[in-house]
């Protein structure tokens, strides 16, 4: 049998992350006289926070080293926020286990930055059961662009076929297809599950989910 890999997103997927985002966009922006309103944030979630600044901000407004500033300041809000309770989803923790004990190769692919991915890995029990991380800060093309599952594929030396991503953004999904991986679309906080046509299969919520139905979405469109 061939090996298979799970590759989560972060936010909305495995943490509920959404207020703790929107509140610390709202904070920093606030401080720089700009304003992002929910469906302002509601659209570009999903996107790297360097593609968030330039819709923000506008593409000439800044220059690169203020938006590396401003992306850094707010990412720091957004652990200050989280860090003291870590917004674990329901089911999170329990379907990385199962996976890992029936033998998935499994990666974290966000748009989030690296520190943001580490402090994730850090509160699980088991984060060697995670053997790749790529964040934010490892590309160059945010979602949907598929250049965050491609190189999660490729540095866990699996096929995109054999590969399934979990996501709660369009554009997540997007890029899971874009890649030729299962997209799996999680309904999360602040989204509908009319937002997911796209996707291969939607999920109400983690508990839904388990390694041999994975596998078995995998089998039923991959090669022998």
């Amino acid at each position: 049998m061939q090996s298979k890999a799970v590759i989560f997103d972060i936010d909305g997927v495995l943490i509920d992350s959404y207020v703790a985002h929107l509140q610390s966009w709202q904070a920093v922006a606030r401080g720089y006289g700009q304003q992002m309103t929910e469906s302002d944030f509601a659209t570009t979630f999903g996107q790297t926070s360097r593609e968030i600044i330039r819709t923000l901000w506008g593409e000439s407004a800044l220059n690169n080293q203020q938006i590396a500033d401003l992306d850094a300041e707010k990412e720091a809000v957004f652990r200050k926020i989280v860090v003291a309770h870590y917004p674990w989803m329901p089911g999170a923790k329990e379907l990385i286990a199962d996976l890992y004990a029936a033998g998935f190769q499994l990666a974290v692919g966000s748009s989030g930055p690296t520190e943001n991915v580490e402090l994730a890995l850090s509160q699980l029990d088991n984060s060697e059961a995670i053997a790749v991380a790529v964040s934010g800060s490892d590309v160059t093309h945010g979602k949907p662009h598929p250049e965050v599952f491609q190189i999660a594929a490729e540095r866990l030396a699996i096929a995109p076929a054999n590969c399934a991503v979990i996501e709660d953004a369009r554009a997540g999904v997007t890029a899971a297809n874009a890649a030729g991986m299962l997209s799996i679309a999680l309904v999360s906080t602040g989204h509908t599950r009319s937002e997911y046509d796209a996707a291969a299969h939607i999920v109400g919520q983690l508990e839904e989910l388990s390694a041999d139905l994975i596998a078995t979405w995998i089998n039923a469109r991959s090669p022998a």
